[in-house]
């Protein structure tokens, strides 16, 4: 049985495109596979605070020397930390805010990419001292942005802050396969997005019954 967090970003409850994303995946890994935990961790509407000066000092003091008040401090990152642990698979919905992520899915990263947590600090390494503590995760990526052309050669090339930046972290998650599904032309509301739209559809219901279908087969 896989272990599925369900990461939401978005600000908006309605009419959010990545929310819609993420329930047609939820909803075709169910009918070709009922067999899963789902855990829902919304950002969008309940963001983690931005890091201050006292979480910075608990995270970086030894756990056997961190008082109540520090590990008071950490206690939030603590659960978003087992939260991603826990999972096989992490479905992440967000929509693209000024070319960059919503600050809730940034102060979200934050607290789960920690020292000694999901990544280990070592300068006998020489000039890469980090090294991932998990490993082993399926990353869904679905994405949304009022603009368009953020591939290579696109009208926006370079423009795009938000997929690389999950694409760098990710490996701190844990995560060792990325799938995205993006929707574009959101703003312009025209045939493009409804053709982008409906292209995004049918490739998130495609890629949940692969990837349950798969699951399912490996489990039997």
């Amino acid at each position: 049985m896989e272990n599925i967090l369900r990461i939401e970003a978005s600000a908006r409850q309605e009419g959010s495109l990545t929310r819609m994303l993420s329930t047609a995946f939820f909803e075709q890994w169910k009918q070709d596979n009922a067999s899963f935990r789902i855990m829902v961790r919304d950002v969008g509407a309940n963001p983690p605070p931005s890091l201050h000066a006292s979480w910075i000092a608990a995270a970086f003091t030894p756990e056997t020397a961190r008082s109540r008040e520090d590990q008071e401090t950490l206690a939030l990152s603590d659960r978003l930390i087992e939260e991603v642990t826990w999972a096989d698979v992490i479905v992440m919905a967000t929509p693209m805010y000024n070319y960059g992520m919503p600050s809730s899915l940034k102060a979200w990263l934050d607290h789960v990419v920690r020292i000694d947590k999901t990544f280990s600090f070592d300068l006998a390494r020489g000039d890469r001292p980090l090294e991932p503590t998990l490993q082993g995760k399926q990353l869904v990526l679905l994405t949304a942005s009022g603009e368009f052309g953020f591939e290579p050669g696109g009208i926006n090339d370079g423009e795009d802050h938000l997929t690389p930046h999950i694409q760098s972290v990710a490996k701190y998650l844990g995560v060792s396969e990325i799938q995205h599904v993006a929707i574009e032309y959101q703003e312009f509301k025209d045939d493009r997005f409804e053709r982008s739209k409906n292209r995004a559809l049918q490739s998130v219901r495609e890629l949940a019954s692969r990837m349950s279908l798969q699951k399912k087969k490996m489990a039997a």
